[in-house]
């Protein structure tokens, strides 16, 4: 799960997906991480955390981290939140293998608004993430 700075959406999205695999008996690897390096360290938004606890999903441990070439090799998958992260994780891949691992986490190339100025965002932002996280996991993404 990929967003810019790895502090609202993808710490996010990353929680919802594990929350999701674990109820399903799933046992995958479930990371986030962010195309900017400025909150690398840092723990997610005070408000995703807020959104994810009132929802029973605790991401208040994560930790922010930037995207990663290695990235590729450690993951099958690998979702951006909007285009500008998709563009930007596009250009770390290596082969065409690489990118045929990425894609947008919504369908018909709809971005995941970027919550950070709008407090207002944070419930429909997690809403959308939720109902992708039930895509993947029920294999329909």
């Amino acid at each position: 799960m990929v967003c810019l700075g790895n502090i609202c959406r993808s710490p996010l999205a990353e929680g919802i997906l594990r929350h999701l695999a674990v109820q399903q008996g799933l046992n995958w690897e479930v990371d986030s991480a962010g195309t900017g390096n400025w909150h690398v360290g840092d723990p997610p938004d005070r408000r995703s955390v807020k959104v994810a606890q009132r929802h029973g999903i605790d991401i208040s441990g994560l930790r922010g981290r930037q995207f990663q070439t290695a990235d590729f090799d450690e993951f099958d998958r690998i979702f951006a939140m909007d285009l500008n992260n998709y563009r930007d994780i596009i250009l770390k891949a290596r082969t065409e293998e690489d990118k045929a691992k990425v894609q947008l986490l919504l369908d018909d190339q709809q971005p995941v608004p970027d919550p950070w100025y709008d407090d207002a965002l944070f419930d429909p932002v997690y809403k959308m993430i939720y109902d992708a996280c039930e895509k993947i996991v029920a294999g329909k993404k």
